[in-house]
């Protein structure tokens, strides 16, 4: 049974769409460390609410229904994906604002806006049909995308990873990959996070802290993951028309994971891959990895003028890798005083520990 509008409480009426069996799976796999206590009195909420019809539906999956109900076409894109990671996927504030580069007020402002659009407008929350699908597929990728990169890399705390939500987004992926077979950009994001997840033995030490990918012991990588994940990139390039940016940042990943030494990897055609996604994809961040590649292929005095000019225009500013690219590259060009100001103000912006460690390291290095 579908009700028109919502009530009071977006998160109660977005939980309940998957029925009692959709808020145990939250609280087991999502919110399992966010507040008991306001969980259960969602639940309590949810609970009153008749559910839906999901018997047909095709999803197969409670997580993934609601990911697809959430990702509403009437919200804008960002809103979309932002009241998704926020409602559904339980992610912080800080970590959904860190996502779209954006301070935790602005996110937290615009998370409000979204919910009373969706009052206001009475929009319907309903399951998605099989043919409205398509409209809501560029939003789910998305949030998929982000848990996963939340997973991977934390914005903040002690540890470098969430195991948890990285095994959650690619399990999400998988179903998105079984719902709607053959997409390369499904197979792209799945691809990526897999060529990702396979290094996460080696990303740190027993104590915690980061190890770069050229100090990488590559015999920690899980080469079963590597497989499918070029198996699945190489078939995702394959398909005819323009390339998902999915995909061509999982080709960007199956270049380091084909490399059986660092000083092997094949930069010239990372560069070239990043100059493929800037025109598919533009955005800073995109900017500042292209940059880190450039310098390996053109020298660092080449990429301090890219990051000279993307610190320029501000669009980065409060990201501390920007800082953190930029005093490596001094660092490598032998301007020692440059560097250190650079780690400083890396050190001073992030929040996570093992980078914060990791940057603390490079600044004895320069004393």
């Amino acid at each position: 049974m579908a009700h028109a509008g919502i009530p009071a409480n977006p998160r109660a009426w977005l939980v309940n769409v998957g029925r009692h069996k959709a808020i145990d799976h939250l609280r087991r796999q999502i919110l399992r460390r966010s507040k008991r206590g306001e969980l259960e009195a969602e639940a309590a909420v949810a609970a009153q609410v008749a559910p839906l019809d999901e018997s047909n539906d095709g999803f197969g999956d409670d997580m993934l229904r609601l990911i697809f109900t959430c990702c509403h076409p009437a919200l804008g894109p960002e809103a979309q994906v932002a009241l998704t990671l926020r409602a559904v996927c339980g992610l912080a504030t800080p970590a959904v604002a860190r996502a779209f580069l954006v301070s935790e007020e602005t996110m937290a402002q615009r998370l409000v806006r979204a919910k009373q659009k969706i009052r206001e407008a009475k929009i319907p929350y309903v399951t998605p049909e099989s043919g409205a699908l398509e409209e809501r597929i560029e939003g789910v990728l998305a949030v998929i995308y982000l848990v996963f990169t939340e997973g991977y890399a934390v914005s903040s705390g002690a540890d470098l990873m969430r195991e948890d939500l990285a095994l959650e987004a690619i399990r999400l992926a998988r179903l998105l990959d079984g719902l709607l077979p053959g997409r390369p950009a499904v197979q792209g994001l799945l691809a990526l996070a897999l060529l990702h997840h396979a290094r996460r033995k080696a990303r740190a030490t027993p104590a915690g802290d980061i190890v770069l990918l050229e100090d990488q012991d590559r015999g920690l990588w899980d080469y079963g993951e590597i497989a499918e994940g070029l198996a699945l990139v190489e078939g995702a390039l394959r398909k005819p028309g323009r390339p998902s940016p999915y995909a061509v940042q999982a080709a960007i990943a199956a270049l380091h994971a084909r490399a059986p030494r660092y000083d092997a990897t094949n930069w010239p055609q990372i560069v070239g891959l990043y100059e493929v996604l800037l025109r598919l994809h533009p955005s800073p961040v995109v900017e500042l990895n292209h940059a880190a590649a450039v310098s390996m292929v053109d020298g660092p005095a080449r990429a301090l003028d890219l990051l000279d000019a993307l610190t320029a225009r501000g669009t980065l500013a409060g990201y501390h890798l920007l800082p953190a690219v930029r005093a490596d590259v001094l660092r490598r060009l032998g301007r020692r005083e440059e560097a250190r100001g650079a780690y400083r103000d890396a050190l001073a912006m992030a929040k996570l520990e093992p980078e914060r460690r990791l940057f603390e390291r490079r600044l004895a290095e320069l004393a």
